[in-house]
């Protein structure tokens, strides 16, 4: 089965397809297949480009730099974006806090921080998950006292991505500890990252990298007018940002990517008297992903056309949960295809082991994750059981 486009969208994806290629520097791209980028030079001049292209966000509003796009477009700029190996816009910014302040947040709010989170002149990180809320964030324990024109912040977040290279931080905090839902009486609060009070540790992550982060408050005083929406609602602006960050979770024009990628490296790895690729049961492996990736693919397009109501959908949780196992799955088979070459971890160029194979173990490490961030795929169950099948 096959996806067929239009002339005008074939057209559109022919057009997306030669700026990706040209217009974004051949040496970031590479880096970017080779999971090498120079964090945060090469995704701030990437992002800048499509910005200056207008390319950057088209899923906000189009007076705040967004496109009139089909969900069928928009899904093709980010197929062809991935398929290029173009680093994509930094979530934080292009699909979680800006698509919440534009929907959400006063004129003030939009015009301070809307065109430099676009252009990655602000770099955000996402302050949801604490210690002993992070799938059930609803029970987050950090609080943001009101005194005066400011809010006093303490409490703790974590699995803070990025956060080493933030200049601001969205944070989930509670404005009313009476409330009689726990999900009530939470405030969406926006701070600078060089607020006395805050204080950032680096979590070493199983494949060895430094990617996440530990943040405190302790005492922190924010500006009252950084306060995004209305005081005690930030739960439903939490769901809406959810929701955007399921959908780009699943990142299914990676995951062909990669896909194609095991079965370049599994054809040239020989068995018996022809390759890996040959073999019926690693053959049926791919067969499988494939349709899942198509059938996952069918139903993005379906959820992307809800984008932009201001209302999450909660078929996002689907694509969240099968999108992250098919990551998973990938990254298990490009260890079988790399077998004992796997071991060595950032040998380099001076040993036999390819360097795919070597950064194959890692990445399947690092791709546990997956099921777990944006909602683990137990909630995500929980979601689709109660909400679409009404269990």
């Amino acid at each position: 089965m096959k996806l067929a486009l239009s002339d005008e969208d074939a057209k559109f994806r022919d057009e997306l397809r030669e700026f990706f290629t040209t217009q974004v520097p051949a040496d970031i791209r590479e880096r970017a297949r080779t999971d090498s980028l120079n964090f945060p030079d090469d995704a701030i001049t990437t992002q800048r480009i499509l910005n200056k292209a207008g390319l950057g966000v088209p899923n906000w509003p189009v007076e705040w730099g967004g496109k009139d796009w089909t969900p069928l477009q928009r899904q093709i700029w980010a197929d062809e974006m991935r398929m290029a190996c173009v680093p994509e816009p930094l979530a934080f910014n292009a699909s979680m806090v800006g698509p919440v302040i534009a929907h959400f947040g006063s004129q003030e709010i939009k015009e301070r921080f809307l065109p430099p989170t676009a252009n990655l002149d602000i770099w955000w990180c996402q302050g949801f998950s604490e210690p002993e809320a992070g799938s059930d964030l609803a029970g987050l324990r950090t609080v943001a006292v009101r005194d005066g024109d400011e809010y006093v912040i303490n409490g703790q977040k974590t699995w803070t991505t990025l956060g080493q290279y933030a200049d601001w931080i969205f944070v989930l905090a509670r404005t009313n500890p009476d409330a009689p839902k726990k999900q009530a009486g939470i405030s969406f609060i926006l701070v600078e990252m060089n607020t006395p009070g805050i204080t950032l540790r680096p979590i070493k992550l199983i494949d060895g990298s430094y990617e996440v982060n530990e943040v405190f408050f302790e005492d922190v005083r924010v500006p009252a007018n950084q306060l995004v929406g209305e005081e005690n609602q930030g739960w439903s602006y939490a769901k809406f940002l959810l929701s955007n960050e399921r959908t780009g979770i699943a990142r299914i024009g990676t995951t062909k990517l990669w896909l194609a990628d095991v079965k370049e490296n599994a054809a040239q790895t020989k068995v018996g008297a022809g390759s890996l690729l040959d073999d019926p049961l690693f053959a049926a492996k791919v067969a499988e992903i494939e349709n899942e990736l198509l059938a996952l693919e069918l139903t993005q397009l379906r959820v992307s056309g809800d984008e932009g109501t201001g209302k999450p959908n909660p078929a996002s949780s689907i694509l969240k949960l099968r999108g992250s196992q098919l990551q998973q799955a990938v990254t298990e088979l490009a260890v079988e295809v790399a077998g004992p070459d796997a071991l060595p971890f950032d040998g380099g160029a001076e040993i036999e082991s390819p360097l795919w194979a070597q950064h194959a173990a890692p990445k399947y490490l690092n791709y546990r994750k997956t099921s777990i961030y944006g909602g683990s795929n137990e909630v995500q169950r929980t979601i689709i059981s109660s909400t679409i099948l009404g269990l």
